[in-house]
């Protein structure tokens, strides 16, 4: 079965959105399958956090017949899992939660959790402090709780910490916690482990049923063993590191997509001059093996609670420990100047925006997701306000979370009703009904490159092409 690379495509070129569907259809008999053949080896595994990675990571465990309680100190979050709804939108998640009823519930209460549980994954947030280095008060709380339940237990639990952060945390921050609450030795009295998650929102199930590749970094053992065992059903390589390294392996991963991408956008200037096609350019590029086309869709930039988050983190630890990233550094400006492209293209047809209604179509910061963190459409609208324009934005799953920063913003019931009432349109996120629209007769400037918006607007500008 074809996995990794190839499946990206969808996010690359239009014409293999046919080949990754049926692979998705595929997928469906494969993750029934393992189900069956995984049934009998059930660990009883606690989720610490109920985000995005713990949730999917959680629910994924479920189906494939482990016993599974999520902590959360959101009571809400709490409640809606024990009601199987999901706290947040991603495709194919709520499916999974009634299908999977009762083999899993959620809990505020730490110590009985963790009490009750065998083996234990850390999926808290570590968002961006603002010099850019990580904030590890979540991942230093939850290690206190684990410290404390673990202090009375006499069976060896093994901690995983698939949170993203820096290399040397897990050893350094984590690791001294957990012993100086439990007052036990890790490795010895208790495992410890790092396993980075590569889930990509809006895919994230099929991406935990279909993992690249697993990676483990661990010391001890008896932790390989379990960890092992765990991830025994799934068909790909597994790479087993120290701690240290497995850590690192995230951060390189995710800084060398985010260059890509910023890549694609440098190139996609450079050929907007020229008046070349950049996607022709980066589809005969990508036709090298070596090189790969997924993730040169040139545009406005990404967003996400990723990329943005641990290309800057790794920026500073790099600065801290003497050294002056300028790749990382670049990747970053391409990436913040990339968005305000499609205001510079808007006000060559409209130079005074001042009163006019201006349309936004998608607000979440890709397809397939209700995440609205680092969206590129932040920016940009917050440029339309500041030129004192009025907006009508319309998102299908995000328009919730993004009031809760633009509350002055008018939102449509309706990607039609965007078209209807602006005076320009800003195409920002390229969900699928975008290019169902009628741009006929419309201003639209595509951060996203709509073939329909690029054959009947009345005036069409591609930020990159």
């Amino acid at each position: 079965m074809w996995n990794g690379p190839l499946l990206n495509y969808r996010d690359t070129f239009p014409q293999f959105r046919t080949f990754v569907a049926i692979v998705n259809a595929i997928n469906n008999i494969r993750i029934n399958l393992i189900s069956v053949l995984t049934r009998h080896h059930t660990m009883k595994i606690a989720i610490l956090g109920s985000g995005y990675v713990g949730i999917v990571t959680g629910i994924g465990f479920a189906e494939l017949g482990h016993e599974i309680v999520f902590i959360d100190v959101d009571e809400r979050k709490v409640e809606m899992l024990n009601s199987s709804k999901p706290p947040i939108y991603e495709r194919g998640l709520e499916e999974l939660m009634k299908k999977n009823r009762g083999k899993y519930r959620a809990t505020t209460d730490y110590r009985e959790a963790l009490e009750s549980s065998e083996l234990t994954f850390i999926c808290v947030g570590t968002p961006s402090k603002g010099d850019g280095s990580i904030d590890l008060k979540y991942a230093e709380s939850a290690s206190k709780e684990i410290g404390k339940a673990l202090k009375n237990n006499d069976n060896f639990h093994v901690v995983v910490v698939k949170s993203t952060v820096v290399p040397g945390t897990t050893e350094d921050k984590i690791k001294p916690i957990i012993e100086k609450e439990s007052g036990k030795k890790a490795f010895e009295d208790f495992g410890l482990a790092m396993n980075p998650e590569f889930l990509r929102e809006g895919n994230a199930v099929y991406d935990f049923f279909n993992p690249d590749r697993i990676v483990i970094g661990v010391k001890d053992e008896r932790t390989k063993s379990v960890l092992e065992e765990l991830y025994k059903p799934f068909d790909c390589p597994k790479l087993i590191t120290e701690i240290k390294t497995a850590e690192m392996i995230k951060y390189a991963s995710n800084a060398f997509l985010a260059t890509k991408i910023s890549f694609a956008n440098e190139i996609g200037n450079i050929c907007k001059k020229l008046r070349i096609d950049v996607y022709k350019v980066f589809e005969g590029v990508g036709l090298d093996h070596r090189i790969n086309p997924s993730f040169f869709r040139a545009g406005i930039g990404f967003g996400g609670s990723c990329f943005p988050k641990d290309v800057r983190a790794l920026i500073r630890k790099s600065e801290e420990l003497g050294e002056n990233p300028k790749i990382l550094k670049a990747v970053m400006e391409v990436n913040e100047r990339q968005p305000l492209k499609m205001i510079e293209l808007l006000k060559k047809h409209i130079p005074n925006l001042r009163g006019k209604k201006i349309g936004v179509l998608g607000l979440a910061f890709k397809p397939d997701t209700d995440d609205v963190r680092e969206s590129r459409a932040i920016p940009i609208v917050k440029a339309l306000l500041e030129e004192g324009a009025e907006i009508i934005a319309y998102d299908p799953k995000a328009i919730e979370n993004f009031r809760k920063f633009f509350p002055q913003v008018e939102y449509a019931n309706s990607a039609e009703d965007v078209i209807t009432k602006s005076d320009a349109v800003l195409i920002v996120t390229e969900w699928k009904e975008f290019e169902e629209l009628d741009y006929s007769g419309k201003i639209v400037i595509d951060g996203r490159r709509v073939e329909k918006a690029m054959k009947e607007a009345k005036i069409y500008k591609g930020v990159c092409w």
